[in-house]
């Protein structure tokens, strides 16, 4: 599997219960895997246990074939090769939407950066948006400039949260129409986490229903009938 986590246990500091009691989950590659829960379910702590900004108290996670965390060691964030997208962007104001998309990328020589830059803004078709910075694009274009800085430095694993939570219903539609197909057209192996059932099925191959920080049960979409991993996404 290209994602294993097993047995996770977390609990916050001074908590007499645990968040996370026992989480365990196996993703294929390109495989996009949605937590659904209400809050307090902890779906947003176990992006946080994957991604390392949190330490289980136990557990395994496993990404790329990359141990990130066992009993013996802790991999800090940027060595774990995943991409966040956070519930509010996190879009630096005083950067253009080129220079968002470039921040990410300076172990790449200048030609390599240039021609990953120009490959994101076409991706997410932005290209013509470059030189704007974010307060003057729309909740959608800052969203998308987020998933190009996101998918620039090609992570093994994209996580996101509640990633449509800052969208007017009018556009959520469209939206995640639009993201389920950059995700499959790129082959990215994603997990996000929502509390909105029609988010999960619009986007999803599969749901993990969570609650009281563990998995109640496992639902394949209909999307997942359209996926296979045996076949390429790029097109």
């Amino acid at each position: 599997m290209f994602v294993q986590i097993n047995d996770l246990h977390f609990s916050y500091k001074g908590a007499q219960a645990e968040t996370i009691k026992g989480f365990s989950i196996s993703i294929t590659k390109g495989e996009i895997v949605s937590l659904l829960g209400d809050s307090g379910s902890g779906k947003s702590t176990i992006l946080r246990l994957i991604a390392g900004l949190e330490m289980p108290n136990q557990g395994i996670v496993v990404v790329n074939d990359c141990v990130c965390c066992d009993d013996c060691q802790f991999m800090p964030p940027e060595q774990r090769g995943v991409g966040m997208v956070f519930q509010d962007y996190a879009l630096f104001p005083h950067m253009t939407v080129e220079k968002n998309i470039r921040f990410g990328l300076h172990k790449l020589s200048r030609k390599e950066r240039n021609e990953r830059v120009e490959e994101m803004l076409t991706l997410v078709n932005l290209s013509e948006f470059r030189h704007r910075y974010p307060y003057e694009l729309s909740g959608g274009q800052q969203q998308r400039v987020a998933l190009a800085r996101a998918l620039a430095p090609k992570p093994s694993l994209l996580i996101l949260d509640e990633p449509f939570s800052n969208l007017d219903t009018s556009l959520q539609h469209r939206i995640r129409d639009d993201l389920r197909r950059l995700l499959k057209q790129t082959g990215t192996t994603t997990i996000f986490v929502t509390h909105d059932e029609e988010d999960a099925e619009a986007l999803a191959d599969r749901i993990v229903y969570l609650g009281e920080g563990k998995i109640k049960k496992q639902v394949m979409t209909e999307n997942n009938k359209t996926f296979n991993p045996q076949i390429p996404c790029f097109v």
